[in-house]
């Protein structure tokens, strides 16, 4: 069963990534801001990581960045999954080393399609 770790601060899309993953075999353990997505990625092995981009401590670019940077993670595939939906938003993500980049509002089919595929499953 695939691992996923999710950091996202707004209770509400929460729920929302929480509703949507419920019923796939998916593992998932939530963070709520941007530094503990980082310690709980480093304390345990995740597939793949999703990450909002406005988030406190440290912002999902900044995750993103760190993680992409160390050996250990250079294989675990990274969605960034934001508000931000400007064409420099979506360049920097990908500048950061993000293998998706997902705008909010999103189709949760678009979603569970991303993560099937950056998991190896399309």
């Amino acid at each position: 069963m695939a691992k996923i770790l999710i950091a996202e601060d707004s209770e509400t899309e929460l729920l929302f990534l929480q509703e949507i993953l419920k019923s796939t075999p998916y593992e998932i353990t939530t963070t709520r801001d941007g530094k503990e997505a980082e310690a709980v990625a480093h304390r345990e092995p995740f597939d793949l990581i999703i990450l909002d981009v406005i988030m406190p401590e440290k912002n999902g670019f900044q995750v993103c960045r760190s993680l992409k940077t160390d050996p250990n993670f250079k294989n675990i595939p990274i969605i960034l999954l934001t508000s931000k939906s400007e064409a420099g938003d979506k360049f920097w993500g990908k500048k950061q080393g993000a293998d998706a980049y997902i705008t909010k509002p999103y189709d949760p089919m678009a979603l569970l399609l991303e993560i099937k595929k950056q998991l190896g499953g399309i």
